[in-house]
């Protein structure tokens, strides 16, 4: 029997090679670099617990937590430490978000009143998208338009461009609010409005927990556990896939080391970019099609410094920049405020993300200029004195898949091509989904039709 071959170890290939070992489907996943997890990297250096790359999952998307509670992880998930406040900067100072917000959106009108974060002028242009007159036609928008259309530019300049694009590393006139947040769309379309529908769904009772969960070591115990489920056998490491070529009732998948797997399907989980090279002489439609998905790259700064140096009451998880601040990071985190048992006693682990679409080639700096820009815009924000007791560089290049305008286009595009290929099946943050939880329940979906061409024993 030929098995399902797995291409890229993210986790999205994980989940993938997880549910056909759960559904009793012989599978080979390959892996190009030396360790499975993609973004997903946690380490344990001198009492502190590092996430290099993404540290949450939304508890709001259950694949992830799902996925948690198969494995065992369900009684380590965590929320995330009270007070859940987050802030943005502008002109040089933290504002925290105004309570009983979502993104940003209002939900009502005390804390929005009040807030410093916005001017009045502001406030009264967010204010009056009540009255805004929803759009007629259903074309995609970036999610820059569609703020200012209905917000203005206060709202589109400091909360949309740092908060909404900036989880994305993106550019806020070129990411697509269609695919990436269609809650918007789906409100405005609905409602006439984003914020009556967003005060109408927000008389729904909320989790007291807030809205993320990660685990006591970092995600790296969700890539752990994955790893321990599987055959050891089946996940070959250092496996550069070069091609894949059609063959009698399924494909052959061809590697740079000269070896060759016959699959009865195939999953490419590998980024879009890299999909586009593997399956250029299968199908040059489809490598073309994914060869347009861009991508960013990101560096994230991890600094630890003794209580006593860090003024600021840490009271939260972190705060986004604004471009026009200026200060060269896109983000703060404060993760050891954040999330419990992140730090030894009476010290701090604070975290900063540099690049994106604002900054592409800020991976290529040096890891003391990466630690010297982190520093000087967390130091006027926190009133920090002295050196870092430790440093941590992390460099994610080519990392963040952008969603762009038309994004939705080119996926019905690429889902019509693959209907030309039965048996190939593609997923990964590069396509319907970006955050763990929606890399997870995609490969497991996909994994589930591809076991179907899997003739049964």
């Amino acid at each position: 029997m030929k098995p399902v071959v797995v291409i890229g170890g993210g986790m999205a290939g994980l989940a993938a090679a997880y549910q056909l070992h759960t559904l009793n489907v012989p599978f080979v996943l390959l892996e190009a670099r030396g360790r499975v997890g993609g973004v997903v990297l946690s380490e344990e250096i001198d009492g502190f617990t590092i996430d290099g790359g993404p540290d949450a999952l939304l508890a709001q998307k259950v694949e992830g937590v799902r996925l948690c509670e198969e494995l065992g992880l369900g009684p380590r998930l965590m929320p995330t430490k009270p007070p859940r406040l987050a802030y943005i900067q502008r002109g040089g100072r933290l504002y925290a978000l105004p309570a009983a917000s979502v993104l940003g959106i209002p939900t009502a009108w005390g804390p929005f009143i009040t807030t410093r974060l916005f001017s009045l002028a502001g406030k009264a242009r967010m204010g009056a998208e009540l009255f805004v007159p929803k759009r007629r036609d259903a074309a995609d928008e970036s999610i820059g338009a569609f703020m200012t259309r209905r917000f203005g530019t206060e709202a589109a300049t400091y909360l949309a461009e740092p908060l909404l694009a900036g989880i994305h590393a993106g550019d806020v006139n070129r990411l697509s609010v269609r695919a990436l947040f269609p809650r918007f769309v789906e409100s405005e379309a609905q409602h006439g409005s984003v914020l009556r529908a967003f005060r109408q769904q927000a008389a729904r009772p909320a989790s007291s927990d807030g809205a993320f969960r990660s685990l006591p070591g970092g995600l790296s115990e969700l890539v752990r556990a994955l790893v321990a489920a599987l055959p050891e056998a089946a996940i070959r490491l250092r496996t550069q896939v070069r091609r894949i070529r059609a063959a009698a009732d399924g494909y052959t998948v061809d590697a740079a080391g000269g070896e060759s797997y016959d699959a009865s399907a195939v999953i490419l989980a590998a980024p879009a970019f890299a999909a586009a090279t593997i399956v250029r002489d299968l199908s040059p439609q489809l490598s073309q099609l994914c060869g347009e998905i861009s991508y960013t790259s990101v560096a994230t700064v991890a600094l630890a410094f003794k209580r006593e140096q860090v003024a600021h009451p840490l009271n939260g998880s972190g705060f986004v920049v604004p471009q026009v601040e200026k200060t060269g990071i896109m983000a703060g985190s404060w993760l050891s405020s954040k999330w419990a048992n992140r730090a030894p006693e009476g010290r701090v682990l604070l975290r900063t993300f540099l690049g994106g679409a604002r900054d592409p080639k800020a991976i290529e700096r040096s890891d003391t200029e990466l630690v010297a820009m982190s520093i000087a815009a967390l130091s006027p924000l926190l009133s920090i004195s002295g050196a870092p007791i430790l440093t941590r560089v992390y460099r994610w290049e080519r990392a963040n898949a952008q969603h762009e305008v038309g994004h939705l286009d080119r996926m019905a595009r690429i889902d019509q091509t693959l209907e030309q290929h039965p048996g190939l099946f593609v997923t990964g943050s590069a396509y319907r989904g970006v955050g763990i939880p929606d890399c997870v329940g995609d490969g497991r979906a996909v994994a589930r039709l591809a076991a179907n061409r899997v003739p049964s024993p």
